[in-house]
This record gives structure tokens, sequence and C-alpha cells, in this order.
């Protein structure tokens, strides 16, 4: 038997590898002492072979499969699973502690199998990653091949991710049992209803203690995700690329995407923080690292296709006076764009809204100070276009197909197809002073897209290599595709269509699993939200806005003087907190009251931390409960200040308020602050309270 192990400063993972079989994970946790004794951990990780069964418990190797594996294979390939593996001798393995290669053959079945583990010391992340090589004679066909797999002995339950458009990222918690829970996202792209993500959770683990391990899966091209718990109680979780090429000619090998993931005995946040560090330092690639992340604000929502020169400079102006750093045309810009049923794929200016082309925009913009961005969708292509009549057969699916708003997906692997998109959006950006691309795509794809995600970043990576300075933010109706393998290419993602502030507030909450503030699009949207139909304060919308990266998407002239000024107070608020909101870690509370939720934003050195609570909806009992704060020191001391008294409910507090509800510093331990909280004033549904603090 051959153990592996690779570490972090917070994990262990130990591999085995048994004679005839490919390894298996026999120990993924907290950190083992250096001087463990692999082999022996690998011995005793062994199970005996129960009654009424076969007589070799078949291990949960990373790709389980063979006839004597009783539970959902890690592969599917024709001509039955193979049976047997060998490691392919390459010489004693490399002193390598961050990073694990090996191959095995299946000379039988005429397969090879390469495993890749790399290990992140700064991010606590490993990255698990498989490729399957056909080394026969004959085509084979494939239908599954998953990531390696991991088993899951400590796991008691399971955290997924679900949602719909303008509900994304919703959560759900359930027990693993006697049955196989199998989710797959069938759209060709990431999906609003299935996360390619996870977290199993051990024995009463929470958001900042007990044992937590997460996943993530680094592909846009849908997934599928297994998670079971075989008869025999032994648990496994496996996550694949849907869309797999159907067939694997002779000589050829088929890659999963990378499979992202963290162990924790801090709870989630200890994984998710871990998320947050690898986007921040490994995945993502922001043309000015050191510069703050521009407010935004997107005109859609204020004129939608009816572009008017005048109209447009005059937002303009009116975002600029209350502090906004990126002004963005959306949508209607381009050759026959009136509504949504015509021009997608034509990405010239429309001469006839915009004669002068977009200078007269682009000039009054950048005079004011704000940098320029522009909506496009260069997937997606319109019967009522130039292109689609010149290249009818450039479309992804049959011609008869379901469109999806009137529009069709063009096949990027198509020849031709990247390379006209390229000369479009190219044109575009060396005309203008563009430094942002809202990049949208609204619809799913036809069943049968394998090679399309594949070919998607070929593209994004040939428009950043033209135009590093130029940012692009991920948007599929929303949050339709946001995973780690978009954001490879992708420097901003737009969340949800949805700009209602509570719904915002249940979303962006379980994005943030996954995903750090600063390149979470969040907008203050207008009085009565276009998705939803309800109605909130301006000062309830702005502050859920401002806990991530901010923008705003409404129509500036329905603003009165006081409006104004209240924004302008929120936005530059928000600048104030960015630089700590923006590169913290990120601590989910656990509030005792169900009608609130809470996060903590904490500066790297521990000096600094941001607190959010927002109340959302009526508390059952009548005094707001105590807040338990999380990831201070409990030694140090820290003076904190309520920054908005003025929101405290005056019905539900009847006497004036003093101390730390009426906005006076108060100095307590954070041994204090997380064992016995904060007391916060009562709230009326929709308030967010802001708390500063500073270590003494």
């Amino acid at each position: 038997m051959i153990p592996w192990r690779l570490d972090t400063p917070r994990q262990t993972l130990v591999l085995a590898h048994r004679a005839g079989t490919l390894p298996e994970i026999v120990y993924w946790g907290a950190a083992l002492p250096e001087a463990e004794d692999l082999a022996t951990l690998a011995a005793a990780h062994i199970p005996g072979v129960p009654g009424g069964g076969l007589d070799r418990v078949a291990p949960i190797t990373v790709c389980p499969c063979g006839d004597d594996f009783l539970g959902a294979p890690g592969l599917k390939i024709d001509a039955g699973s193979p049976r047997a593996w060998h490691r392919v001798d390459r010489g004693a393995p490399k002193a390598a502690p961050t990073h694990l290669s090996e191959v095995f053959r299946a000379e039988a079945a005429a397969l090879e199998y390469t495993l890749s583990i790399t290990a992140d010391p700064e991010t606590d992340v490993f990255r698990l990653q498989a490729a399957l090589c056909n080394t026969g004679t004959e085509t084979r066909a494939l239908s599954w091949f998953a990531a390696p797999v991991v088993p899951l002995p400590g796991a008691e339950t399971l955290l997924t991710f679900s949602g719909r458009w303008c509900g994304e990222f919703q959560k759900t918690e359930r027990a693993f049992g006697p049955d196989i829970l199998v989710t797959e996202a069938w759209e060709g792209r990431t999906g609003h209803a299935a996360q390619p993500g996870a977290f199993a959770l051990g024995p009463q683990a929470g958001e900042n203690a007990g044992a937590a391990w997460g996943f993530h899966l680094g592909w846009s091209g849908g997934h599928r995700m297994v998670a079971e718990m075989l008869p025999c109680g032994r648990r496994q979780l496996q996550f694949g690329a849907g869309g797999l090429p159907a067939t694997l000619p002779p000589g050829q090998a088929v890659e999963t995407p990378p499979l992202y993931a963290s162990f924790s005995d801090r709870g989630l946040n200890g994984a998710s923080q871990a998320f947050h560090a690898h986007l921040r330092t490994r995945i993502l690639t922001l043309a000015e690292p050191e510069r703050p992340r521009p407010v935004h604000y997107n005109c859609w929502e204020a004129v939608y296709f009816d572009h008017d020169v005048a109209v447009l400079n005059d937002l303009a102006d009116r975002a600029r006076a209350l502090g906004v750093e990126r002004f963005v045309l959306d949508d209607g810009w381009f050759r026959g764009r009136n509504d949504d049923t015509a021009g997608l794929g034509d990405w010239q200016v429309d001469a006839a809204k915009w004669p002068a082309g977009l200078w007269p925009l682009v000039e009054r913009v950048t005079e004011l100070g704000m940098s320029f961005g522009l909506w496009v969708e260069p997937e997606m292509v319109n019967a009522e276009s130039a292109l689609f009549k010149a290249h009818p057969d450039w479309i992804l699916g049959p011609a008869d197909q379901t469109l999806g708003r009137t529009q069709y997906v063009l096949d990027l692997t198509r020849p031709g197809v990247a390379d006209h998109l390229f000369s479009g959006i190219d044109a575009l950006l060396r005309t203008y002073p563009i430094d942002y691309l809202k990049w949208d795509h609204n619809r799913p794809l036809p069943r049968g897209s394998a090679g399309q995600a594949a070919a998607l970043y070929t593209l994004l990576a040939r428009v950043r290599a033209a135009h590093p300075g130029v940012e692009i933010e991920t948007c599929a109706s929303g949050g339709g595709r946001i995973d780690f393998g978009i954001l490879e290419w992708t420097q901003r993602v737009w969340l949800s269509d949805s700009n209602d502030a509570l719904a915002r507030l249940s979303i962006q909450h379980g994005a943030s699993y996954f995903l750090p503030p600063e390149i979470t699009g969040s907008h203050v949207g207008p009085r009565v939200c276009h998705t939803s139909g309800r109605s909130f304060a301006l000062a309830f919308r702005a502050a859920v806005a401002g806990m991530r990266a901010m923008g705003l998407e409404m129509d500036l002239r329905a603003l009165d003087p006081g409006e104004m000024d209240s924004l302008a107070r929120a936005i530059a608020d928000f600048k104030a907190r960015r630089s700590l909101l923006h590169g913290g870690r990120l601590f989910r509370l656990e509030p005792e009251d169900p009608a609130q939720m809470g996060e903590i934003h904490l500066a790297p050195d521990g000096g600094r931390f941001l607190l959010f609570v927002a109340q959302t909806q009526p508390s059952a009992q009548a005094l707001a409960r105590p807040l338990r704060l999380a990831g201070l020191s409990p030694a140090a001391r820290y003076t904190l200040r309520l920054e908005n008294p003025d929101a405290a409910a005056r019905p539900l507090n009847r006497m004036a308020a003093d101390g730390f509800a009426a906005g006076q510093d108060v100095t307590l331990s954070g041994q204090a602050l997380m064992g016995a909280g904060v007391q916060l004033p009562n709230a009326f549904p929709e308030t967010v309270w802001v708390v500063t603090g500073t270590r003494a």
C-alpha cells in the first residue's frame, strides 16, 4: 500500500493506493502531526466484511467503478467498468508536499486515469482534477466521468444551493440518509436551479464551529452532483461536468473541471473564507488590483431600449452628482435594437439612435470623471439580424428549437463564429474608451452543447489578452452563470436580475458561501421593484446594495432633492467602508432572532470590523435579542459605534435611547462581544443596522 499526504496549514489530505485499485482518500480533516504513520492510518481505514454482502468491500476510490462497487460509479463507459488498475511506475514519488500527480492504467479496458491534486498553503484550498484517456483502438461511449470523488465519513448533513430567476442561491440542508441525491444543471450553463457547490457538515456544525467540508466545481457548462449514503453507511460526494462528449476516440482524453475543496474545523465560515481567499489570489485577475471597486450607474431600468442622448447625458450628470464612478449603457444601443426581438449579433452602433456614434455620451461621461461601460450579449443572435440572415447555420441546435427570449445561441465551436464575435467586440473596445463590459447570456442552451463552455473561455481569454484593462461582468439573466470557471475570465458578477432589496438579502447571504463581497454587484433599484412589484424605503435599498459592490439602477430623474441627498450620503458611506468591506474576512453570524440576518467583515490584521444586521420581518418577541459577534480576539478590546441610531423604530422604543443605542462609543472585550453580544435597538422590518468597531 502506497500512502500520500498533502497539507495546508489547517488541513491534511491522505490518500492510499492498494494494488489493483485507484487511490482512495483515507483521511481529510484537521492537520495531522508531521510524524503521523500514514501506512498505519491507511491500513486502519480498511473496513471489515459485513454479513449478507460480497466477500470484499470495494473502496470508495477517487473514481469508484467495477462490478464489486455497489454505489453510484464515478465512471460510466461502454463495455462495463474497469476491473483492475495498476499504477504507472515513474520512479519514486517526488517529495512535493503541495502537489500530487499519478497515472494509473486499466490494461484490459484500455483506459488511463491521471489524478492531479494541488494544495494551496496560502488559501487552504485543494484543487482536484482527473483525466481519462482511451488507450485502445476503438471509439468509446462515455456518459459520466466525475472529478476525484471524496468520501465523507464524518458528515451528517449536506448544504446545497438552488434557486430560480430573481431567486438565486437559496439554501437547503438535508441529512444524509439511505438514498442518493442527484442534482443536474441541464441548461448548458451553470444555471439558476442548482449551484455547482455544496458543503458537508459534521455533527452540530454551524457558521462558526464544527467540521465543514466545502466544494465548488469550476465549470460553466452545466454539472452533475451525486451525494450518496451507501447501504453500508459510507458516504460519497461526486461532482462532474454536464454535456460530456458522447464519444472518446482512440488516443484522446477527457479532463474533468477542477473541483475546489476546503475543510474547516471552524464551521462554514472557515471554508467560505478559504474560497474567498482562493478567488482573490488565484482565480480573479483584476486589471487594476489596487483600484477600489467603482460605484456603478446602470441606465437599464431608467430608459430600457429608448435611447435619447439628451436624457442619457442628464442621467450622467445626476449620477456624477451622487458620487457614481462608472456609467454603464445597457441594452438597446446597437443596430435594429428597439426591443428584445431583433438586433442581437449585429454589434455596430445604431446610427438611427446614435448618428454621431456613442461619442456624445462617452465624452460627457469621461468629462464628468466617470469611466464608461457597455452591455453586450455576444453568444446570442436574433432571427431579425444581419448576422442570422448571412449565417443561419451558425446557431447551436436545430432550426425548429424553442426559442428563449426570441433568440438563438451561437455555436462557438463552429469555425468562424468566435472570430466574428471577437472582431466586433475588439472594434468597439478599440473605438471607445470602454473599461467594462456587462457580458450577458439570457437563455439556456439547447441540449448537446459539449464544447460550448470551453469555446467561450477561449473567446474571453482572447478579449482579455487584447484588452487587459477592460473589466468583464458575468451576467446570465442575473445569476445563471456564476462559478469559479467563468471567474477565471471575469471580474464581477451580476448576482440577480432582482433589485428587490429584501430578496437580495437572502440571495447575497447564499452567495457569500462562495463569493467575496467586492465582485458581487448589488444595485439600488427604483421605488417599486420592476421584478417583484414591492416598494422599499431608499435607506433600506441603499443599505443592502452597500453591503457588496454598490451600484444604482433606476431613473435618477424620479428622485426628489431629499432622496438625492440621502443617496449621496449612502454612496459616500460605502466609499469610506469599501476598503474594509472588499478586503476583509466575512463571518456570517447566527442571530438568535430568526427575523435577523447578520454578518461581520474583519480587517486582515483584525484591527477593524464592520457589522451589518438586517431586520427582515417583525420579531416574535418585544425586545431585540443580543447579537453575538464572531472572529474577534477574545483578549482584545474593541470600541464600537452604532452608525445609524436614528433608524430605531420609535413605537418599539418608547424611551429616548442613550449609550450605545444612541450612537455613543462603547468598549468591550472580544470575549464579551462573542459571548454576550451587543444589544441593538428594536427595529421595524427592512432596517439594516451598521456598526463599526476598532481594536482599542
